[in-house]
């Protein structure tokens, strides 16, 4: 990978692919990680590929197998960052993969492919809605949303995680009129540094809760205030929820904990590096994702901890409902409702047998849908 100090962008031998992101790693988020993913499978297969991304301060420092040019945002807030200058490096691509939502530059890659519609092959991977009340957002996504329905029209396929997350979302009328554009392509987990070690479990007497997720306001939504207040509930005592993430919004989620007396239960771990982050996994017993709507629109958090072996939880929400089958690699909870999260943790909690034979049915489900050789055969079909 190179820095270009601009953008981020994706090149192949076989095809010259920009792939456009709004963020990063190792920026925490899980839009950036399945760029990041989706850029090493695509070039692995001889693809030039190029990432252009907002530069955001920090370096990606990870092995990688492609370019990435980091741009300086004119303006930036969010989802959202003005790119202008990523007009004409567009020109000498193949394929440009947007993943969407990138306010302020999916407008550039509207105009470039208004103006030079020939010129490269325009793919949009929807990886989400967004629900954002303040003004100033409301300012900043107009444009966008003047633009919106002719950008999906001008695209030749638009990827999704999920269908069923797409046919509920904002875009539900474009699906409708072109639902021949629409391809499915799962999120993928690489299933050698993401798997079970249950050697690690043998001496465990307390039972290990575990959360990953961003605590700063981008990540409202993941709903750690109703996990807690959730947590807080449980009848069964020998326990112990682990958070991994940071953000602005820690202080408060702490602050919630020893309010509703579960300090003691509660680690907050902060960040982890990605080294570290496979054997935190293969020590859990549940795995919980609590979002509270549709901001969350797949959960590669789920992917990954049942690649190690672990159930999981998860809000009944379109698209991350779609991750796994209820009842059979783990429990679908309804969003946002306290004492339906508490009951599904003690149901899983309270049959050790049952929770076992759920880890070992999520590890058979990554290896058969979401390993990376699967979405590389996907990705690699529709670039053709």
């Amino acid at each position: 990978m190179v820095i270009v100090n601009h953008a981020f962008i994706v090149y192949t031998k076989d095809m010259k692919i920009a792939q456009i992101i709004c963020v990063f790693p190792p920026y925490k988020s899980g839009l950036g990680n399945v760029a990041r993913d989706f850029s090493e499978i695509l070039a692995k297969s001889e693809n030039e590929v190029t990432v252009f991304t907002p530069n955001r301060g920090k370096i990606f420092s990870g092995k990688h197998n492609f370019k990435i040019i980091l741009l300086k945002p004119w303006l930036k807030m969010g989802f959202g960052a003005f790119l202008p200058q990523l007009f004409f490096r567009l020109f000498s691509f193949d394929i440009v993969y947007l993943h969407y939502p990138f306010f302020g530059t999916a407008e550039i890659v509207w105009l470039a492919k208004t103006i030079f519609n020939k010129k490269f092959k325009l793919i949009i991977h929807y990886h989400m809605d967004v629900k954002n009340s303040s003004p100033i957002f409301k300012i900043l996504s107009w444009p966008n949303e003047i633009i919106k329905n002719s950008l999906f029209k001008k695209a030749e396929i638009i990827t999704c995680a999920s269908l069923d997350y797409v046919k509920n979302s904002d875009i539900a009328i474009i699906y409708k009129k072109y639902p021949e554009k629409f391809i499915e392509i799962p999120f993928g987990v690489d299933t050698e540094k993401f798997k079970p070690n249950n050697l690690q479990k043998i001496t465990q007497k307390i039972i290990k809760i575990l959360f990953v997720g961003g605590l700063d306001r981008a990540h409202y939504f993941k709903g750690i205030n109703v996990l807690l207040a959730a947590i807080s509930k449980l009848k069964i005592q020998n326990y112990q929820l682990q958070i991994i993430g940071d953000g602005d919004l820690k202080p408060e989620y702490e602050k919630q904990a020893k309010e509703l007396g579960a300090a003691d239960k509660i680690i907050f771990s902060g960040k982890v590096s990605d080294e570290e982050l496979p054997a935190i996994y293969q020590q859990a017993d549940l795995f919980i994702l609590p979002s509270i709507n549709k901001n969350e629109a797949f959960g590669l958090v789920l992917l990954e901890a049942m690649a190690c072996g672990v159930p999981v939880i998860a809000s009944n929400l379109p698209g991350v409902r779609t991750v796994f089958e209820n009842g059979k690699q783990g429990l679908l909870c309804k969003p946002n409702d306290v004492d339906d999260l508490k009951n599904k943790i003690e149901e899983i909690l309270s049959n050790e047998e049952k929770r076992k034979k759920m880890g070992k049915e999520a590890r058979v489900l990554i290896l058969e849908k979401y390993s990376q050789e699967e979405v590389g055969k996907k990705l690699n079909e529709i670039i053709k």
